[in-house]
This record gives C-alpha cells, sequence and structure tokens, in this order.
C-alpha cells in the first residue's frame, strides 16, 4: 500500500466545519489529581453518542464519498467503535452497513452495533488482521472504510486536535492512545502547522505495543500479542503504509501495564465520574506514571464501550 502522507491543515479544518453540528465538540476538563506529575486534562471523546471519537473519522470519510459511491452500503472493519461509528453514519444516510469483526470483539460493542443497523460477520483474529492489511474482505460489497489508514477518517479525527488548542493553546503535550495510528496522526498533523512546540504520544498496554517495538527497530514490526481486556488498542503490528507518518509525526510511544490502566479506569471513574475503555484509560494511565513529562498534559480519552462486568471487576481492583 502506498505510505499514507500527513494530513493537510486544510483538510482537517473543513472536517470541522463539515461536522459541526453532526458531530458533538466534546469538552476538555482538568482531572484534579493531588502530587500528580503534571497538569493533567481530560479530553471526553467517551461522551459520542457511540462512546467513542470514531464518529469524527466515519461521519466525515462517508460525507466525503458521496451516494455514488455509497449506493451499495459501507463496512469495515473493526473490533467496535469504528464500527458504531460507520453504523450510526450509514443509519443516518439510508445505506446498509456491515462490519467484520474479531471473534473476542466485546459484547458490549457488538450488541452497540446490532442496535444502530449494522450487520456483524464474525472472523478470527488472523482474518480480521489480513482486513485492515488487504483494505478488503473478499465477496463483500459496498465501500470499504478502512478505521485507521484513510485520510478522509483521519482528517475527521485530527479536528480533536484543533478542539484541544482553542481550549487549551499552550498545551505541552497530547496523549493519544495508539491503535493504527490513524487517531494520532490526524491530531499531529493538525497540532504541528498550529503549535509544533507540542508532543505528541502514543500510548500502548505491555501486552500488545508494536508502535514500541517498531521505534526500537527502525522500521514496521509484528508482535506476539496477548487478547486482553483492553481491546480498542494493541494490534499485531504497525501498517506498512502508516509506519512513515506515525514515526515521523508521534513523539514516541509510551508503554504502560494492565495494571495501571485499570487503575486510571477506577480514578476516572472515583474522580471525575468519567467511564473510560482501555483504550481511553491507557493515555490517562501513561500521564499519571508521569511518562509524558510535566506541564499541561492532555488525554485524549479515546472511549467509554466497556462490557459492565469488567468495569465491576476494576472498580473491585482487579484486572478483568
Amino acid at each position: 500500500m502506498k505510505p499514507i502522507e500527513p494530513i493537510p491543515l486544510a483538510d482537517i479544518e473543513a472536517a470541522h466545519a463539515r461536522l459541526h453540528g453532526l458531530v458533538a465538540r466534546t469538552p476538555l476538563l482538568r482531572l484534579n489529581i493531588e502530587d500528580a506529575p503534571a497538569e493533567i486534562y481530560l479530553k471526553l471523546e467517551n461522551l459520542h453518542p457511540i462512546g467513542s471519537f470514531k464518529l469524527r473519522g466515519a461521519v466525515n470519510a462517508m460525507l466525503l464519498a458521496g451516494r455514488e459511491l455509497l449506493a451499495d452500503g459501507v463496512y469495515t472493519a473493526s473490533a467496535g467503535n469504528m464500527a458504531q461509528g460507520v453504523a450510526w453514519a450509514a443509519r443516518r444516510l439510508g445505506v446498509p452497513c456491515r462490519v467484520v469483526v474479531p471473534e473476542q470483539a466485546p459484547a458490549t460493542k457488538l450488541d452497540a452495533i446490532a442496535r444502530l443497523g449494522g450487520t456483524v460477520v464474525k472472523v478470527p483474529f488472523d482474518t480480521w488482521w489480513r482486513v485492515l492489511m488487504d483494505h478488503q474482505y473478499p465477496g463483500m460489497a459496498g465501500l470499504f472504510i478502512h478505521p485507521v489508514a484513510n485520510p478522509t477518517v483521519m482528517a475527521g479525527h485530527g479536528t480533536i486536535g484543533l478542539e484541544i488548542l482553542e481550549d487549551l493553546p499552550d498545551v505541552d503535550a497530547i496523549v493519544v492512545p495508539f491503535g493504527g495510528g490513524g487517531l494520532s496522526s490526524g491530531i499531529a498533523s493538525a497540532v504541528r502547522v498550529r503549535r509544533p512546540a507540542t508532543k505528541v504520544w502514543a500510548a500502548e498496554v505491555e501486552t500488545a505495543a508494536p508502535f514500541a517495538a517498531s521505534l526500537a527497530a527502525g522500521s514496521a514490526q509484528s508482535v506476539d500479542r496477548i487478547a486482553t481486556f483492553v481491546d480498542g488498542i494493541g494490534g499485531k503490528s504497525v501498517l506498512d503504509e502508516m509506519w512513515p507518518l506515525v514515526s515521523t509525526l508521534l513523539a514516541g510511544s509510551l508503554v504502560v501495564t494492565l495494571r495501571q490502566i485499570a487503575n486510571a479506569i477506577a480514578l476516572l471513574v472515583e474522580r471525575s465520574r468519567v467511564v473510560a475503555e482501555g483504550a481511553g484509560g491507557a493515555s490517562v494511565a501513561a500521564a499519571l506514571a508521569g511518562k509524558a513529562g510535566g506541564g499541561k498534559v492532555v488525554c485524549v480519552v479515546s472511549g467509554g464501550n466497556i462490557d459492565a462486568a469488567a468495569l465491576a471487576v476494576i472498580l473491585e481492583g482487579g484486572i478483568p
């Protein structure tokens, strides 16, 4: 696949205007924690109707596609959040939606896809990952909306960067959960033009940190992935077409443990009444550990779609 280029600021600004009135402008709130290593702020992307930032990219991509390309509907490959974004937009536009999901996708996310009218196709994780790599699922009709390596999707996600800079112009660092790099690269594309001094970091979980491994090797790498409750990040590899982009735009990878993520999720509920899924808690965990440095640090809480049973375990002090 052809390498993805940084998203032009003009495309992100156009997406911001396009999404106005369709997608909520989420709040940026201070996390008041004693003895925190930085001033930590939360960009609450879990407050979208689908509980995730993915609505931004899905809506932008489908509005730009136009009716002719959407005639046979759309499909995507997603563990749950992008699927909900595409299904939400498809229902709004009146077109069919199909979703290829890994077999271990959380019930909370699968139920949400069904409620939004999406048709779920379950496949083994390796088959699902192949769809991401090949940008297609053989025999499936409709326009494929790649959840990561799609410039129009990334432009939609980049609007988060514009909003952060509007609310906190002197932000020192932004920590973004890293699944495939679409969210972090979209944000970083905007930030590097508007405020080059701000570092954009990727947050990864220790059980699957392909970006950290790739940075260490100097090229896109695959890793041995362990499935955990942190399902929104932690792929098998950095996609080849994304490596030139993420290795250039991002300051590095901040790897956190399952224990740190669980603690961050519990803290968000107890102190801020915010429910984050595993991926959404990873950025906060990295900031709380001091990995993003001092000053003003924004953590993107990417989503809140966590199974109730898993959340209960975490609030009791356990790891699901």
